[in-house]
């Protein structure tokens, strides 16, 4: 076989190699880039060119991209020689017992006993602390010159059976390198899976096989993964048979373990299947590490982590009997003599305070309008004055970048120092304050101007936290910002999520509509576990673009119309009017905005908030 013929035997390999990653290659499955959050799949596979393509992003990898990124390889010769090895298409003969195995049309029983036969000539089961009762039931063997096929280079391999025609071989050398450790033969995957069928405890869900030896030496169950990247593999298998037992997610305790843990905790709540996450491994990187280490407090963490089911339950009683309003009576009182001193933190606005009986307390408050009415610019202009009394005030900018929140109060305090004086002109927008090369040109007014702007900014500033991103932040990442704050500064904060349609998705198999109904409802959780004031910003329907605002207007406004302490909508004045005409309002300057309280669950509602609106300079005035 030539060296193109081989490299284009390997290339057909593709679809089994994305197969044997869980991926159904009849569809379109998750972006294989690392750089893409792919939220709705988009990379096919093209049988036709042996390739994997992305319609997003345009990545298109072959096998030989994939393998190089999986063993983190970048010279050609190295990837084409694992290729070879994982699809064993070597050219030479390998006098070992591992060449019968090779021949025998990939049903390993004979190999695997004759290494079984061999287990005792090596000590690595024991420096690895697995016990002979471990190697006995998982039929473990040795192979003292196992070829791995790169370069006939030969192992003393430990060899893991992973089913009749796959296995694991390890290097048992304690100095070999990192790189040369472990080869998979078969389209084995995941290990011990059977073990979800008929288990009396709690199983373990872990990275490596040998993870998975160290729980069972120990007398637990656990499945391993074989690899993080086989996250999507165990939720289908799971998905088609449910486990008898609840999941104990005890993933490395690394980057990558603990990202694989959090993406399957998301797919199990999903599935509605049970779990714990826990770390029994104490500061250990994973269970064999724990294991070598202290075999006594592994098996009692182990033991632990097994009857959580049990303590489990005990909790549940007792968190049931907290509910009792005799519980919370003293907390009820607690908490009164607590908001003596902050019983409402003002907006900064006297007419909208007055309606809000006083400003925002505890609670969710949903803003929404259409485009161009300034709803985020009025938003952050309360942050402000709220930065400015003294209270913190944490942003999620999920649309808009730090620079340019900041760029608008800047340009807004160039319009408000110069209101005064009837005389405006030398304002500044977003653009006139962030644009550079404009500066040589201002006079020394201007540039004074920007310079006390930015200065009164800058007084308040500290009290203003912006985090940015664009569908990566979600409710998780919110809860766990605000409990830091608090944690940090002592200080509870008011916080705003502009906007709420573009909060990342809990699960990207639920609607749009089940999305934003799930944050919206963890988002009230938030206020409540935090006893924040949460803002949360809404687009509206585009049906309901013309008229005044209702609270169908809200874009999908199940949860936001039912969850919401007080809804509020942003029209143009006079919008319920049969001779309303939207285009003639916008052009005014300043705009006229009513700001309408849909829903007050502890005030009135119907009232209407007039305001000025000047969008060039991002300022709101009451009228």
């Amino acid at each position: 076989m030539t060296r193109n013929q081989s490299k284009e035997a390997v290339k057909a390999e593709l679809e089994r190699y994305l197969s044997e990653k869980g991926i159904d290659t009849r569809r379109p499955f998750t972006c294989l880039n690392p750089a893409h959050p792919d939220r709705h799949p988009s990379m096919r596979y093209d049988r036709k060119r042996q390739k994997a393509h992305c319609f997003a992003c345009g990545a298109d990898y072959d096998i030989f991209d994939l393998i190089g990124a999986e063993y983190g390889l970048t010279d050609h010769k190295e990837i084409f020689a694992k290729a070879h090895a994982l699809f064993q298409m070597n050219e030479h003969t390998h006098h070992s017992i591992h060449t019968t195995a090779q021949t025998s049309k990939k049903n390993y029983r004979a190999y695997f006993q004759a290494c079984h036969g061999r287990i005792q000539e090596t000590d690595y089961l024991q420096r690895r602390g697995i016990s002979q009762e471990v190697a006995i039931r998982f039929m473990l063997g040795y192979d003292p010159a196992y070829t791995t096929g790169t370069g006939g280079v030969v192992w003393r391999a430990l060899i893991i059976p992973t089913g009749e025609g796959s296995y694991i071989a390890r290097n048992t050398e304690s100095d070999a390198d990192p790189r040369n450790r472990y080869r998979k033969q078969g389209a084995g995957g995941l290990y011990n899976t059977e073990v979800l069928r008929g288990a009396e405890t709690p199983v373990f869900v872990v990275e490596g096989e040998l993870d998975a030896l160290s729980v069972a030496t120990v007398g637990g169950e656990a499945v391993a993964l074989g690899s993080t990247a086989n996250v999507k593999r165990f939720l289908k298998l799971v998905e088609g048979q449910k486990p008898e037992q609840p999941l104990i997610l005890a993933m490395d305790n690394d980057q990558a373990g603990q990202a694989a843990a959090d993406e399957l905790a998301a797919g199990l709540q999903v599935l509605g299947i049970s779990f714990y996450r826990l770390n029994p491994y104490g500061d250990k990187k994973d269970a064999n590490e724990a294991l070598t280490a202290d075999k006594e407090a592994f098996a009692s963490a182990v033991e632990s982590a097994e009857r959580i089911e049990e303590e489990a339950k005990r909790a549940e009683r007792e968190a049931y009997l907290q509910t009792s309003a005799g519980a919370h009576l003293q907390r009820f009182i607690g908490g009164i003599a607590d908001s003596v001193n902050t019983p409402y933190i003002p907006t900064g606005f006297g007419k909208l305070d007055n309606v809000l009986d006083g400003g925002l307390y505890e609670g969710l408050y949903i803003v929404g309008a259409i485009s161009s009415l300034g709803k985020t610019t009025l938003i952050t202009q309360i942050a402000d004055q709220i930065a400015q009394s003294g209270e913190d005030v944490v942003i999620f900018s999920l649309e808009m970048a730090r620079n340019e929140l900041m760029a608008k109060s800047i340009s807004r305090h160039t319009l408000i120092s110069l209101l005064g004086s009837g005389n405006t002109r030398h304002a500044k927008t977003t653009r006139g304050i962030t644009t550079g090369k404009r500066y040589p040109s201002y006079s020394d007014a201007e540039r004074g101007l920007i310079q006390y702007a930015v200065e009164t900014y800058g007084k308040y500033a500290d009290n203003l936290y912006i985090s940015e991103g664009i569908g990566d932040i979600g409710a998780g990442e919110i809860r766990e910002a605000v409990r830091k704050h608090i944690l940090y500064t002592g200080k509870r904060p008011v916080v705003i999520v502009d906007y709420l349609q573009i909060i990342a998705p809990t699960s990207d198999r639920a609607t749009d509509k089940q999305n934003t109904d799930k944050a919206v409802l963890e988002l009230k959780r938030i206020s409540r576990d935090y006893k924040v004031p949460m803002i949360g910003i809404s687009s509206f329907n585009r049906a309901n673009y013309r008229g005044g605002v209702t609270m169908e207007a809200y874009k999908e406004s199940g949860a936001i119309e039912y969850s919401s302490d007080v809804l509020i909508g942003l029209q143009l004045r006079g919008a319920e009017g049969q001779d309303f005409n939207a285009a003639e309002e916008k052009r005014k300057n300043p705009r006229e905005i009513e700001l309408v309280v849909l829903k007050n669950r502890n005030g009135p509602t119907g009232d209407k908030i007039g305001f000025e609106y000047y969008p060039l300079f991002n300022y709101f005035r009451e009228a």
